[in-house]
């Protein structure tokens, strides 16, 4: 099972970076087992590359009614290097709902010059405007996986981090 090589059980926490092949991938569970195996669950996230083979889904645009549960509202204060970070979750609302509040004025991708100045600018606001996450949904909005691979409802990864 391939990876990018960041030493055993990845200890400095680095985000690790994965390139499975069409056959891995089509069991991501077992898939999401091994990049564990191999320490990418420490740093709390891993870069999954799809195979070539793999194609994402034609369209997004039925997806509208779909419910998140609970939505996390990320809240972060402090100055001077001491910074507390809690979540609140918030009420369920639909993809529809959310994609409306993510591309609000308040929520919108800020003006950048690269990716670097937009991860600054980020950093930079996480105390004035508390980021809202959708994360931790069952299912999938992939397309049927029987002909593509994954990802599907991927429980064990997402519990586990």
């Amino acid at each position: 099972m391939g990876s990018e090589d960041h030493g055993a059980q990845n200890p400095s926490c680095k985000i690790m970076t994965f390139r499975p092949t069409m056959e891995e991938f089509k069991d991501f569970n077992k898939y999401v087992a091994y990049i564990e195996s191999q320490g990418a669950h420490r740093a709390g996230l891993a870069k999954i590359i799809p195979p070539k083979e793999w194609k994402p889904r034609q369209t997004y645009d039925d997806i509208d009614d779909v419910v998140i549960p609970a939505p996390i509202q990320q809240v972060v204060t402090g100055q001077s290097g001491l910074f507390t970070q809690y979540n609140i979750q918030k009420k369920a609302m639909t993809v529809g709902e959310y994609r409306r509040l993510a591309n609000s004025e308040k929520y919108c991708t800020p003006r950048h010059q690269d990716f670097d100045d937009l991860e600054r600018k980020y950093w930079k606001n996480l105390t004035f405007v508390s980021p809202i996450y959708g994360a931790d949904i069952s299912g999938s909005l992939y397309d049927d996986v029987s002909t593509q691979g994954p990802p599907r409802d991927s429980g064990g990864m997402r519990d586990a981090w």
